[in-house]
């Protein structure tokens, strides 16, 4: 790559037909191989192709700015008009050189999984699920999109706790995959959305929403979140029903609901008062204070810090003692705990559900929603 680096200059000093030529041929090649990538590649990436791809064939951009509420126009507007006057030779090149760095980093991963844990579950897209020493691991797995969860990786965690809570393991795990434990809700689920569709859109995610926190209240085993690094909204409020909630000391705990004008869901509402106390739950769900690691365990959300170094090897030692303990005696006795609140818990998940469905339906949250999307493209 650094070889290549030096000899640009003297390609554009002296740029030859026959080298614009090679250099058209490799952009219609990144083209067809773009086609052939078998993973999204999340919907910064797409941006910045669909920019350069602009950029590269019709020059700086010349179309007029789309309206506010057109999330999805404005979007590939924005990434187009941000590349100003780049020369369409550097934009193929661009191009190019990213659609590279995508199928080389496609092809290590499918090495990576061509050796797979034991007992591993088929038929999932966005999360990994398998079962090694009685203990089933939940995977979120988009690391390129920071574990974000859309409407597929809802489904797919839904059915995943139902399979968990039905087979032979005595405990399940959730975790996530690379740098994120969960970057939350992924707001794509909001983009690209017609006004006339609005109300089914708000309809159909709280009957979503309502059926996945409803699995966390009913999963009838022990429930142990794995918290790898930063944790950002629904996968920090679901916390509070899981059983044990183990982090690595780089984690963070972040739930902005007001800042995207929405409200608490995860019956965060009812239970982070109660392990927190009043004073602490509200500084997190109405003011969007981002605890550390440190904090939320020391406010009671966590169980236990580990250092990030030693995280993964102490917490599994730990998780496959717990497992080897007598799987019946610990379903019951979870049951037990969890009889004594799951109707109010159930109350509570409809109540939180009927209010998100209100605000998501609001012109605040929709400005706030495309507030933030302004700021995002212009990092």
């Amino acid at each position: 790559r650094k070889a290549q680096a030096a000899c640009v200059p003297a390609v554009h000093l002296h740029m030859t037909a026959a080298t614009m030529q090679v250099s058209q041929k490799d952009f219609e090649k990144a083209q067809e191989q773009l086609k052939l990538l078998k993973k999204d590649p999340g919907n910064e990436t797409k941006l910045k192709l669909y920019a350069l791809f602009k950029q590269a064939t019709e020059g700086p951009c010349n179309s007029p700015k789309p309206g506010m509420l057109d999330f999805v126009k404005k979007a590939k507007w924005d990434a187009w008009s941000s590349l100003g006057n780049l020369s369409q030779e550097n934009a193929r090149q661009k191009y190019t050189e990213l659609v590279s760095s995508l199928v080389s980093a496609e092809s290590a991963g499918q090495k990576k999984e061509a050796s797979p844990e034991v007992s591993g579950h088929s038929g999932y897209e966005t999360i990994l699920v398998t079962t090694k020493n009685n203990i089933t691991k939940i995977m979120f797995n988009r690391p390129d999109r920071k574990n974000a969860i859309n409407h597929k990786m809802y489904r797919e965690i839904i059915k995943a706790l139902e399979e968990a809570g039905k087979d032979d393991s005595t405990i399940a795990v959730i975790t996530g995959n690379g740098d994120y434990y969960s970057s939350g809700n992924d707001l794509s689920n909001f983009t690209n959305i017609q006004p006339s569709e609005m109300e089914k859109m708000a309809s159909d995610g709280a009957v979503l929403l309502k059926e996945f926190v409803g699995h966390f209240i009913d999963f009838p085993k022990p429930l142990i979140a794995v918290v790898n690094g930063p944790a950002i909204g629904i996968c920090v409020t679901v916390l509070g029903l899981c059983d044990l909630v183990y982090a690595s000391d780089r984690a963070t705990f972040h739930s902005p609901f007001s800042q995207l004008g929405q409200s608490p869901e995860g019956c965060s509402s009812y239970l982070f008062p109660k392990i927190m106390g009043l004073a602490k739950a509200n500084e997190v769900l109405l003011f969007n204070k981002k605890l550390t690691a440190a904090e939320a365990c020391a406010q009671g959300l966590v169980n236990e810090v580990f250092p990030d170094r030693s995280f993964q090897e102490e917490v599994w030692a730990r998780l496959e003692a717990y497992a080897s303990l007598p799987k019946n005696s610990l379903a019951v006795s979870k049951q037990l705990l969890r009889s004594m609140e799951k109707e109010k818990l159930h109350a509570v998940n409809s109540k939180e559900c009927e209010v998100l469905k209100e605000r998501w339906l609001s012109d605040e949250c929709v400005n706030a929603i495309v507030s933030f999307f302004q700021k995002k493209s212009k990092l």
